[in-house]
C-alpha cells in the first residue's frame, strides 16, 4: 500500500482553542447546525467520541457521497491536535483504502491561529493521487473552516 501526502494551512482570526473546540470536539453538534445543506448529522457509532471511537457523517441529499466513517486516532486537547482516519464511505473503494488526517491549531501573534492540515491518501495497488484530484475536497474543508470562523467571530461568547 502506497500513499501520497498533502498539506495545507488555514489562517484564522479566531483563537486556536475556540477553533479546536468548534471543528474537533463539538463538530458533531455544530457542523450540522451551521451546514445543514451539506451535513445531515454526525453520530458516534462506537466509543465515547475520544481516541478509538468511530463516527459516521451522514451527508445531505445534494452531496456526491451518502456518508463517511472516521476512526478517531488521537485527540490532544492540550496541544490542540487531532488525528483521524476515513475508513469507509465517501471516495474510498477501488483506488483508496483510507485517508489519514492530522489537524493542528497553532496560536499566531495577532490572537488568531494557523490551522495546519495534513492528509495522507493510502492507495490500493499502484494508483497515484494527484493534487488536482483532491482539490474539491480540500476546498470543501477550507469552506467549512470559513463558515465556522465567521460563526465564531459573530458569536464571541461561543467556546470562549
Amino acid at each position: 500500500m502506497g500513499g501520497t501526502t498533502f498539506t495545507y494551512d488555514y489562517s484564522s482570526a479566531v483563537a486556536p482553542s475556540r477553533m479546536f473546540k468548534a471543528l474537533i470536539t463539538d463538530s458533531r453538534t455544530l457542523l450540522p447546525k451551521l451546514l445543514p445543506q451539506f451535513i445531515k448529522e454526525v453520530n458516534v457509532i462506537q466509543g465515547d467520541g475520544e481516541a478509538g471511537s468511530i463516527e459516521q457523517v451522514n451527508f445531505a441529499e445534494a452531496s456526491p457521497f451518502k456518508y463517511v466513517k472516521h476512526r478517531i486516532d488521537e485527540v490532544d486537547k492540550e496541544k490542540l491536535e487531532c488525528k483521524y482516519t476515513m475508513i469507509e464511505g465517501g471516495p474510498l473503494g477501488e483506488k483508496l483504502e483510507s485517508i489519514a488526517y492530522e489537524v493542528k491549531f497553532e496560536a499566531t501573534s495577532d490572537g488568531g491561529c494557523l490551522c495546519k492540515m495534513t492528509s495522507k491518501y493510502n492507495v490500493i495497488g499502484d494508483f497515484e493521487v494527484k493534487e488536482e484530484e483532491i482539490k474539491e475536497g480540500r476546498e470543501s474543508s477550507l469552506g467549512v473552516c470559513k463558515v465556522v470562523e465567521a460563526y465564531l467571530l459573530q458569536n464571541p461568547q461561543v467556546y470562549a
